[in-house]
């Protein structure tokens, strides 16, 4: 397992898969991705969108991660009851993807829905890369088992944003949230370059935020129209 310094004297993150596997293609359904630094308003966002979808007559199921599940609720207690080894979260992070996949995502997929994730592997590449975990192979870990996204939108905000947010919002930031950190992961985050990855201005407000989101899904909904009426 590298440091963030060994990381970092690599020149930077190589996050894109050594082999693709696009499980998106066999099934009816669509699959979009939130993900940005913490601050940047991703369930809010998730929530805005899934309404928005609806509205247009799009069968939707949203979810997040990690979930309420029982490896996901271990991974939410200890934000409190203090931080698991890298190791355990790790492995908490993926027992957690594999059951949302199977119970969750997959189905809802060949159902044919829209599925709004707030979070998913990205985040793991991103806040445990930063404990020392390699990005790429975190992707291909989960790209091993998890549908790729059809359309990931990247929620862009500075460091400096994220921090003002976090502090209104939490009051003294936790660890996954002080600005070294985020920096890190929105380095992770940026490293990201596949054709299906949207970058989404998460400086204006919500309803801004939201507009431009709409904006950026409505070509993906058009095709996924017309592949429907086919």
């Amino acid at each position: 397992m590298e440091s963030i310094a060994d990381l970092r004297s690599r020149g930077g993150y190589s996050a894109q898969p050594a082999t693709s596997l696009n499980l998106s293609t066999n099934h009816p359904g669509f699959l979009i991705v939130l993900e940005g630094i913490d601050g940047t308003g991703k369930s809010t966002q998730a929530r805005l969108l899934t309404e928005g979808l609806q509205k247009q007559g799009f069968k939707v199921t949203q979810s997040r991660e990690p979930t309420d599940g029982p490896y996901g609720r271990k991974l939410r207690e200890s934000a409190t009851t203090g931080r698991l080894s890298a190791e355990e979260e790790l492995d908490l992070f993926h027992k957690d993807r594999h059951e949302h996949v199977e119970t969750t995502i997959r189905p809802a997929l060949n159902e044919g829905d829209i599925v709004v994730l707030d979070r998913y592997y990205f985040s793991t590449m991103a806040y445990q890369g930063i404990r020392g975990f390699d990005p790429q192979e975190i992707r291909r870990t989960n790209e091993g088992f998890a549908p790729r996204p059809d359309l990931l939108l990247l929620l862009e905000l500075s460091v400096d944003t994220a921090m003002n947010r976090i502090g209104v919002r939490d009051g003294q930031g936790n660890q996954f949230e002080r600005k070294e950190s985020l920096q890190l992961c929105r380095e992770i985050f940026h490293s990201v370059k596949d054709d299906f990855v949207q970058v989404v201005d998460a400086e204006q407000p919500v309803e801004q935020t939201h507009e431009a989101i709409m904006r950026t899904v409505h070509p993906s909904l058009t095709s996924l129209r017309a592949r429907r009426a086919q």
